[in-house]
């Protein structure tokens, strides 16, 4: 199993595209026993046992970034390849197909849907603050509500990055935009600003990504990060076993 030098479970990319917190994400991976590494070079991605995709920021700047970088298609074959992919905050934002902030970009298509604007008004005229900045719960979508009580670890969440966690836990927001997945059964966990339903975190196959930052959600935050390790601990394992038969 590829590990860091103090025996970490996998080589983890915090890629850096000039728009991110790498150094949080870095010492939550560090604190769960990941190694990880911060750069912007395509084949340093390539050779990592999973990658972070963080950022807080504008998408079109992103994206222009990412193709100067030339990661685009390093990131979108690294989610074809099964290794775990990570968005965070603006990185699941850039999963999209597209974005509608300050006019359309196109984004990653690596998850098929848009990205678009809380509103700051509710359908009764309230008005609600945006950027959406604070702690918020996270929750079982409704079209995937499994009787499971306030408190308790939903079925849905076992063996993701969320397994553990409780329903109405809550994480970490610093966002204006939201991603909206065409596809509701990657929808892992749903959040309310006002009277707006938005997607807080999704989860397909491989990639897991949160509009959260755990990294600065306290021990709820570090329990992802620790899930995360367990994951790329154990297809590690099923990939040397693979080796060994």
């Amino acid at each position: 199993m590829p590990t860091g030098p103090n025996g970490e479970s996998g080589r983890v990319a915090i890629v850096d595209y000039g728009l991110g917190n790498l150094f949080s994400v870095e010492r939550a991976c560090l604190e769960v026993g990941l190694a990880p590494f911060i750069t912007g070079s395509p084949e340093n991605v390539e050779s990592a046992d999973a990658i972070v995709l963080p950022g807080v920021g504008a998408f079109g700047t992103a994206m222009e970034s990412l193709r100067k970088l030339d990661l685009v298609s390093v990131i979108q074959d690294f989610a074809s390849s099964n290794k775990p992919i990570i968005g965070i905050c603006l990185g699941i934002q850039l999963l999209m197909t597209e974005s509608h902030e300050f006019g359309n970009h196109r984004g990653l298509n690596i998850i098929s849907g848009e990205t678009v604007r809380l509103e700051e008004r509710s359908s009764e005229g309230f008005r609600y603050k945006v950027p959406h900045v604070g702690w918020n719960g996270i929750h079982i979508p409704a079209s995937a509500e499994n009787g499971a009580l306030s408190g308790e670890s939903p079925a849905r969440w076992r063996g993701s990055p969320l397994h553990g966690l409780h329903k109405g836990d809550f994480m970490y927001f610093v966002h204006s935009f939201y991603p909206v997945p065409e596809d509701a059964e990657v929808v892992l966990s749903t959040t309310w600003h006002g009277d707006i339903e938005f997607c807080s975190s999704l989860r397909r196959g491989n990639i897991f990504a949160c509009q959260f930052h755990p990294e600065r959600s306290g021990s709820q935050g570090i329990q992802v990060y620790r899930n995360v390790a367990d994951i790329l601990a154990k297809r590690n394992d099923g990939l040397e076993g693979n080796q060994d038969a």
